[in-house]
């Protein structure tokens, strides 16, 4: 795959596909298009009684598009990645043109973790999320769905089902059923930068299932 443009991209999203590199070494980027789709609930992750007292103790924050790449290359820093050179030239385009966010957790200054993702309509397509400590890139996760229910979205698609993410009330739904619900929801109008982030306790109150 080659010339791929952000606005491809983002047609290409709109349509049920995304691409993938096999190594962040490795330039050719590869269509995927899952027989099953993973899906979370948009305010609707399960929030153990444990997670929920870190949430209401930890003195860490959540923070909408602050370090967008420092995000994406958080999550591109493993042994193993698909993210690749076109992809982050890529995100980083889509931000700039308001397609793309990350929601970044911080200790203090420090960023310890978070997640990123591409917005069509009323769309959210994550993109991959990292951890620097203990619970973090859930705790990103369960801040970016309260703010997704808060800014009005209503599909919200991790691309392939995992058991971590069944844990937190992930759905593996068709190939057909995802397509028909994308194309609700991207006709549909949200803005992911509408709203602010509440505090950890408040969030909570928008996290309406609990494990």
């Amino acid at each position: 795959m080659t010339g791929l443009t952000p606005e491809r991209l983002l047609s290409a999203y709109a349509q049920g596909v995304f691409p993938m590199a096999e190594s962040a070494g490795n330039a050719q980027l590869y269509w995927f298009d899952p027989p099953e789709r993973g899906i979370l609930p948009v305010g609707g992750v399960h929030v153990s009684r444990s997670m929920r007292r870190f949430l209401r103790q930890t003195g860490w924050r959540a923070s909408i598009n602050s370090d967008f790449m420092g995000v994406v290359l958080g999550c591109a820093d493993r042994p193993e990645t698909w993210i690749n050179a076109p992809l982050l030239r890529l995100y980083e385009q889509l931000f700039q043109a308001g397609h793309a966010h990350s929601l970044g957790i911080y200790d203090g200054d420090r960023l310890i973790g978070g997640t990123y993702g591409i917005s069509i309509g009323s769309a959210f397509f994550s993109e991959s999320m990292f951890s620097r400590e203990t619970n973090a890139s859930k705790v990103a996760l369960i801040s970016l769905s309260s703010h997704l229910k808060r800014c009005g979205y209503t599909l919200w698609d991790t691309q392939y089902p995992t058991q971590h993410l069944k844990s937190l009330g992930g759905l593996a739904i068709s190939r057909a059923e995802y397509r028909r619900r994308l194309g609700v929801a991207i006709r549909q109008k949200a803005e992911f930068t509408s709203q602010e982030l509440p505090e950890f306790h408040v969030l909570l109150q928008d996290i309406t299932q609990t494990s």
